[in-house]
């Protein structure tokens, strides 16, 4: 029951600090969310799970009991982890942590509200990773939506609205062509199947149970419910050119609820597809082995392309989001142990870095008013820690080796070299690497423009080393960071055991 009493816990800690006076507000919910922290990496200690949850492998802290029925289907209560969804758990618990720590200096108004839904959300996204019943995990999946629509629409920028609006028209549609997509799976496999559990739909379409529904024949369904599921979760990725909601939503979001949502949030979008798509339906997935590897490569070279063309701290690394998400994409396609292995190890190696940039963009703003890059230059000799914190940070987003972000894409690239999903692959993965070039343009110009050089600052702040407690969550961020980096088997060994059941699936193992 540790994972209800996870979930428990931090529904109660967001409660709690609803009713807490706003000046306590930040470090009461901080202290409360030190539970699921120690609650999350006890379960990562105690793992000792094997195989894939939806494959018939061992679930760790598994929970399965009868809940409600639908027609001829049960609902359950159905919540595990395994080797795929574990190091997720870990990295939603610290770093929603972290963002709150973030968030102590630039939320200076309605305090407990804003940390109640930073904990609400913590609470769905924890749902979201470990429920293993459709509709149990559908509720977490849209209740995330509900807190970040308010923290953009409250907490955020001149624009709050527009963006908060966006973002959720954007993803409730997303969601609702998911919804139909995978429902049709369960009308298609009819009498086979008595409930909602993954496993066990996984398992029937494994099993030939498949069958025509709406005049669609088998094939003909797993086609048409591949790509409904694969646009709801490319939206929420998001993959260009779906990608347009997420800029807006990441510039008008206060800086906190930015790390949430490029370290977390957009997780859930890759997380579902490894879970649905590729691990559902793999034989479909292959087939179309050729216009998502393009969807990957134009993700890469295409956000990378928009972040070089960028004056904004918040819009460069926004972009780079969408650039690093196209390398998850890419690995998942590959259908080996590296290439899947590494784009879920990719996910939370992104989780960190990208937590890390806007983190350390957010200190910049907080102490200059400022995230234009031709407002600024050589604040380096004003504020030493940050800036050397950053510049670490961007090159672990350039693949330095010993941090995490070289080990994923290290990962990632064997992987994909190595996929015999089709021909062309070795040539889609050259483009990708391309990238990485491209990648280091954009960060080493906003680097030497911001942070070196003659100090020059068009504003009337003064400018000196941030507080203890900004500077502090870059710190563990970028340990945390090099540690996966220098022992990237803390998570990997695990995700690898999930993973390869897989690609037996597949046919590529």
């Amino acid at each position: 029951m540790i994972i209800e009493a996870l979930i428990a816990v931090t529904f109660l800690a967001a409660l709690v600090t609803f009713v807490v006076p706003n000046r306590y507000a930040g470090k009461a919910a901080f202290a409360l969310s030190l539970a699921p922290v120690v609650g999350s990496l006890y379960m990562w200690q105690q793992y000792d799970a094997s195989g894939n949850a939806l494959l018939g492998g061992n679930i760790a802290f598994e929970t399965d009991v009868a809940w409600l029925q639908l027609g001829q289907y049960d609902i359950h209560w159905m919540v595990g982890v395994d080797g795929i969804s574990m190091p997720l758990v870990v990295l939603t618990t610290i770093l929603t942590t972290l963002a709150i720590v973030s968030a102590w200096t630039p939320i200076s108004e309605r305090q407990s509200q804003f940390f109640g839904l930073m904990l609400l959300m913590e609470a769905n996204l924890l749902g979201v990773f470990t429920a293993l019943d459709f509709f149990v995990w559908f509720i977490f999946w849209e209740a995330v939506l509900l807190p970040m629509y308010f923290l953009i629409g409250v907490w955020g920028g001149p624009r709050r609205k527009y963006a908060a609006i966006k973002f959720f028209v954007y993803t409730n549609i997303a969601s609702l062509v998911m919804f139909i997509g995978f429902i049709s799976l369960v009308f298609g496999l009819g009498d086979s199947i008595s409930s909602f559990r993954l496993p066990e739909i996984a398992q029937a379409l494994q099993a030939g149970q498949l069958g025509s529904f709406a005049g669609l024949s088998a094939g003909a369904l797993a086609s048409v419910a591949f790509i409904a599921m694969f646009f709801g979760f490319a939206v929420k990725v998001p993959v260009a050119p779906l990608h347009t909601w997420l800029p807006d939503a990441h510039v008008e979001a206060p800086t906190p609820v930015s790390v949430m949502l490029a370290g977390v949030l957009l997780k859930m979008g890759t997380y579902a597809l490894l879970r649905f798509n590729f691990t559902m339906l793999p034989e479909t997935a292959r087939a179309f082995a050729l216009p998502i590897a393009l969807l990957a490569v134009a993700s890469v070279i295409y956000g990378a392309l928009l972040a070089l063309a960028q004056q904004d701290l918040k819009r460069i690394v926004a972009y780079s989001s969408v650039s690093s998400m196209g390398y998850v994409i890419l690995g998942l396609i590959a259908y080996t142990t590296y290439g899947v292995g590494g784009a879920t190890f990719q996910m939370v190696a992104h989780g960190l870095i990208s937590g890390l940039m806007f983190m350390a963009v957010g200190v910049i703003y907080n102490t200059t008013h400022t995230r234009m890059v031709s407002d600024m230059s050589g604040i380096a000799d004003r504020m030493p820690v940050t800036a050397g914190i950053f510049v670490a940070g961007a090159f672990g987003y350039m693949g330095l080796p010993l941090m995490a972000g070289f080990a994923a894409e290290f990962f990632i690239f064997k992987g994909a070299f190595e996929s015999t999903v089709m021909e062309a692959m070795p040539l889609f993965t050259g483009a990708a690497m391309f990238g990485i070039v491209i990648v280091a343009g954009y960060l080493l110009f906003a680097m030497q423009r911001t942070l070196f050089g003659p100090f020059r600052f068009d504003g009337d702040y003064d400018i000196t080393e941030a507080p203890f407690h900004d500077v502090a969550p870059l710190a563990v961020l970028l340990l945390l960071t090099i540690v996966l980096g220098v022992s990237p088997d803390i998570f990997f060994t695990m995700i690898q055991d999930a993973v390869n059941p897989i690609l037996e699936l597949g046919g590529a193992f």
